[in-house]
């Protein structure tokens, strides 16, 4: 199967078609990926920053990003995804590996997240529906296999797999000094988005 490597997102267009973006082919991209419709690889897609579609996302073999990966639609892989923050999907994500990400993980409110093996996130794994880990059909696989480990739990119904929730480490807040008096970082940045408008 033919690779194909991009450093910019203009070189996707030998890609485009009617529905987004697809590549017969496998994929490895040196930028971010920010794309109208959809995106379908008939191999791996593999990026250094993020991957985002307004579509949907699928994968033959396995999707890998640097940062983050999100699809207004759903999110499919073959084998496994990964994200070096978050993974995000309007719908469900699927995988026949595993699930990693991170940051956090979260499907659409009315749908699930499926993995062949385990799901792992440091933050909140949030979906509406079902979750299942460790459905591997292809190999025996052991309870390890089966573990779904996040900081915090939202969501549906474990379906199948065993639930390991770790607590999400809360970091102390920063302090800035203004004329004397101490502000926490985040209420400085929320009068900064109220008085720009954002």
């Amino acid at each position: 199967m033919k690779t194909y490597r991009i450093s910019t997102v203009k070189e996707m267009e030998q890609f485009k078609d009617i529905y987004g973006y697809k590549v017969d082919g496998n994929l490895e991209v040196e930028c971010s990926l920010d794309l109208k419709g959809r995106l379908l690889v008939e191999g791996f897609i593999e990026a250094g920053g993020y991957i985002e579609a307004g579509g949907y996302i699928t994968a033959g073999d396995f999707i890998e990003a640097g940062y983050s990966i999100k699809a207004g639609d759903f999110i499919e892989a073959g084998g496994s995804i990964k994200a070096g923050s978050f993974i995000e999907a309007g719908y469900y994500i699927e995988a026949g590996g595993s699930i990693k990400a991170g940051s956090f993980i979260e499907a659409g409110y009315s749908y699930g997240i499926s993995a062949g093996l385990q799901i792992t996130c440091k933050g909140v794994l949030k979906y509406g529906l079902k979750c299942f880990a460790g459905i591997c059909t292809w190999r025996t696989i052991s309870d390890t296999e089966k573990i779904i480990t996040c900081g915090k739990h939202e969501g549906g119904v474990i379906e199948y797999g065993i639930l390991r929730e770790t607590g999400i480490e809360v970091k102390p807040e920063t302090m800035i000094t203004i004329n004397g008096k101490e502000w926490s970082a985040s209420t400085i940045q929320k009068a900064l988005r109220e008085y720009i408008g954002d």
